[in-house]
């Protein structure tokens, strides 16, 4: 689980590696969050040329976000405007929530485990394929072939799921461990299910790259367009986190968990650079509608836990 964080003098101004939709979406939802009013697509690629995506690679992402319905369109004159939809603000309200709470607190352990165990045909391997992303997304992880294991009680979560799918040969239930037996429901699962030494190498990498952006940052060495790139970047590098990262209780860990530490880097750098980053989209924003460029501002990591200041969305 290597990163090129680590290899990288100045990652922060390097492209990020998300597919322009992806990437459009973000932008949106930092700088263009819970806004109405239409921006134009010239601005939008305009935005994505930051990161070094062509026009043609640009169009293409917001015709396909707009077909898909996360975007909503508009012509006036010769000129095409792009809003999200209300569609896109929940998915991308929910995806924030899970990110930026993720590694917020430890929650108490009942001891139980929550177990999901299936069999799909070779045939349906799209429902599968979809099944074990979301799994994934959850927090389980793979313990055998078919048996998925997580600590979290998340079985209703999973058998929602698997009606939505429409997968009927899969199950989801608790358990508790069986003590001194050394068997599949041991605490010594994770070593098993999980790459806990591999996890803890990508959160050191991410440790290392936070560290100097921080530092440069605090130091006023990280000028407005470098901030937008880097700002998307950071976010990019720790949402990955809660797809690979169990979230395992206390007692299941190694000593000296890094996970706390890498978070409260993730929120510094975030919020550090949220001035700087949105200046950048104003900036960009003004080339084609001065009248729009003031309202864009940036998403705060505690958005959710206090009203945002001004400046914040």
């Amino acid at each position: 689980m290597s990163s090129v964080l680590a290899d990288d003098p100045d990652p922060w101004t390097t492209p990020v590696a998300q597919r322009p939709p992806r990437l459009l979406l973000t932008l949106l939802g930092d700088y263009w969050w819970q806004r109405t009013e239409p921006l134009p697509s010239a601005a939008i690629v305009a935005l994505l040329a930051e990161f070094g995506v062509s026009d043609s690679a640009a169009r293409a992402a917001l015709s396909r976000l707009t077909r898909n319905g996360l975007l909503v369109t508009s012509r006036s004159g010769r000129r095409t405007f792009a809003r999200l939809s209300s569609r896109a603000a929940g998915i991308l309200d929910d995806g924030a929530r899970r990110i930026f709470s993720f590694g917020a607190q430890a929650e108490p352990w009942d001891g139980m485990w929550s177990l999901v165990a299936f069999s799909i045909p070779e045939d349906n391997r799209a429902a599968r394929d979809a099944l074990r992303k979301q799994l994934r997304w959850l927090g389980f992880a793979p313990l055998y072939d078919g048996l998925w294991v997580s600590p979290r009680d998340h079985a209703a979560g999973v058998v929602s799921d698997l009606k939505e799918l429409g997968i009927t040969t899969a199950t989801a239930f608790r358990a508790t461990a069986v003590p001194g037996t050394g068997n599949a429901f041991s605490p010594h699962i994770p070593a098993r299910a999980w790459d806990l030494a591999g996890l803890r190498q990508r959160y050191e990498h991410f440790t290392g790259f936070a560290e100097r952006l921080r530092d440069r940052t605090a130091a006023g060495k990280v000028p407005p367009m470098d901030a937008l790139v880097a700002r998307t970047r950071v976010m990019d590098e720790w949402r990955a986190f809660p797809a690979l990262d169990p979230d395992l209780p206390a007692e299941l860990l190694p000593p000296a968990w890094p996970r706390a530490g890498a978070r409260e880097l993730f929120i510094t750098c975030y919020d550090m650079l949220g001035p700087l980053a949105a200046q950048r989209v104003r900036q960009i924003i003004a080339r084609y509608s001065p009248e729009l460029a003031g309202r864009a501002a940036y998403h705060s990591s505690q958005l959710t836990l206090r009203p945002a200041p001004a400046g914040e969305v």
